[in-house]
């Protein structure tokens, strides 16, 4: 790739920037990526994987001479500043609603000189977002969902995912909690919270481990929940949620909105909403 005054050489961090970058086709700008992407698969094949996402090889980064390092939250603080020490120019972002996603893909298409291009993908995911919520608008009922996205402590949805739920045709049981800036804040002290809420699906994505909707329905109490009750717990693999980019507008939304609909499609009869 020519200079042509942008970065040429990109270190990612965290998934969504690959996604991105290779959506643009301008996959040619990186030279390091995050352990955890998935997408596109040909990315784990092309390039080499330097990070976990609260880790990184420092080495094994300086070594590749990036221009620009990427990553996500202040859960990559530590590594943002050892590459900052080390004179490496680094874009922390921290988007964390529907809307910032989309942002998040112009302002990445901007810095590399595909404005443009970023547009037109960013209008493309909108309008995929549009097209879901009409369809959800037609659903006869809309669920009370609880997103689970760690089990020990129990961590509610963040805020992307609450709002897809939405976009999907539920409700977030925890629309408060999504909307809070940390991790933290969406930890359930206490368990009951849930019971008593009373969800109609209850989707788990275990932030990189197996979703065990068994322990999950063998909790105390929780066999007086309408969704355990009635076998409605449901995996979503979190490389296609729980990374706010692409993937969660399109693979993760399209999940959302097949299991909200399946399960209108079995509770309509008989329960007028």
């Amino acid at each position: 790739m020519t200079n042509d005054g942008f970065p040429q050489r990109i270190v990612c961090l965290t998934e969504e920037p690959t996604e991105v970058l290779y959506a643009l086709g301008e996959e040619g700008r990186i030279v390091g990526i995050s352990g955890f992407t998935v997408r596109p698969p040909r990315a784990r094949q092309e390039k080499p994987r330097i990070s976990a996402f609260t880790s990184a090889k420092l080495d094994a980064i300086l070594a590749l001479q990036p221009d620009l390092a990427i990553g996500f939250s202040d859960m990559q603080a530590d590594i943002a500043q050892a590459l900052i020490k080390a004179g490496i120019e680094v874009w922390i972002s921290n988007h964390r609603s529907v809307p910032q996603i989309l942002a998040y893909v112009r302002r990445l298409g901007a810095m590399v000189g595909a404005a443009d291009k970023a547009e037109a993908y960013a209008a493309t995911l909108q309008a995929r977002l549009d097209t879901v919520a009409a369809a959800a608008a037609r659903l006869p009922r809309r669920p009370k969902v609880y997103f689970e996205e760690w089990d020990e402590p129990s961590i509610s949805a963040i805020r992307w995912v609450s709002e897809l739920i939405g976009i999907a045709g539920g409700d977030d049981i925890f629309p408060e909690r999504a909307r809070a800036p940390l991790g933290r804040d969406r930890i359930l002290a206490d368990r009951d919270e849930v019971i008593r809420a009373a969800p109609d699906l209850i989707i788990g994505s275990w932030c990189g481990k197996k979703f065990r909707p068994e322990q999950v329905a063998a909790r105390p109490g929780w066999e007086a929940i309408p969704a355990v009750h009635d076998g409605e717990l449901h995996e979503i693999k979190s490389p296609f949620i729980l990374q706010p980019g692409p993937a969660a507008l399109t693979d993760g939304l399209d999940t959302l909105h097949r299991l909200i609909t399946a399960w209108a499609a079995r509770h309509a009869a008989g329960h007028p909403a």
